[in-house]
């Protein structure tokens, strides 16, 4: 009787052994802290600036890859302010001790209320209109903004809104216009550059090329022709239009590649003003 008693007594203990060995595994695991988001260490902005010759001013559109910031509107607006033009030839308008007080977008207008500095501006008549649709088309690169007005140090005095003389502050809030946008005579907003690109592949630029006809072909970083096709812009030069096509290809086994825009010559056919946006191509 008493041996009986005992075994259940052992298995007990046993089995409570068991468990508190085994602690680890009845107890459920911690989840583990998600991986956290490495925030880019840059970003690539769209800006425009002044270009002066002999026989003309207009505009010149640049892609600048600067430092990452949350507010890419004031990204946009510091590298107008302080940026290098790459273009030869081509300048900034804006003062370079102008300060940024704030930004601020609601609705589609944009709201930019700069120092007294900017005021400063000594770019003569025919840049003025320019410089100030250089920061508009900036701004309006963004799809959250369509229109902007200006304003110094947080108001529009008398002084505030000659602005810069010969054109004021009088007519804002001010649209986009890419009329006077010259250089360069092609550019590309969709792909970005080193996306990871399938099939159907939907290109959008914008171009002043003859009579709007543009031609645009994928091709391996070794140069093999995936697809090609053609399009017309929406206008053709000496106006500005934008265009979009598509290219269905069958993607290569990984491995990158370029999306080339260009105009035919009607002279000889030659390839102008060509350019090339790096692609990746996802695996099949």
């Amino acid at each position: 009787m008493k041996r009986t008693t005992r075994f259940p007594l052992v298995l007990a203990a046993v089995f409570c052994l068991l468990v508190a060995s085994c602690g680890c595994r009845a107890t459920p695991r911690e989840t583990p802290p998600a991986p956290r988001e490495e925030r880019p260490q840059e970003m690539r902005v769209a800006v425009y600036y002044v270009k002066m010759t002999e026989q003309d001013a207009y505009l010149v559109r640049e892609v600048h890859t600067v430092p990452y910031m949350r507010e890419v509107a004031r990204a946009a607006l510091e590298e107008l302010i302080r940026g290098t033009p790459e273009t030869p030839g081509a300048f900034r308008v804006l003062p370079h001790d102008t300060k940024i007080r704030s930004v601020k977008i609601a609705d589609g207008l944009a709201t930019v209320d700069f120092s007294r500095e900017v005021l400063r501006a000594n770019v003569g008549a025919a840049a003025e209109g320019l410089g100030i649709q250089s920061i508009v088309n900036s701004l309006t690169e963004f799809p959250t903004v369509s229109r902007v007005r200006f304003l110094v140090e947080g108001g529009l005095d008398e002084r505030a809104k000659e602005w810069w003389g010969h054109m004021g502050l009088y007519g804002q809030p001010f649209t986009r216009n890419l009329d006077r946008v010259i250089e360069p005579a092609i550019w590309v907003t969709r792909p970005q550059p080193e996306a990871v690109v399938t099939s159907p592949l939907e290109v959008r630029g914008s171009a002043m090329v003859f009579e709007g006809t543009v031609y645009l072909r994928l091709v391996t970083a070794e140069g093999k022709k995936l697809a090609e096709t053609y399009t017309t812009a929406t206008a053709g030069a000496p106006a500005r239009g934008e265009f979009a096509a598509t290219l269905t290809f069958t993607p290569p086994r990984r491995g990158k590649g370029f999306v080339e825009v260009f105009w035919p010559s009607p002279k000889d056919g030659s390839e102008l003003d060509m350019v090339r946006v790096p692609v990746q191509f996802a695996a099949p």
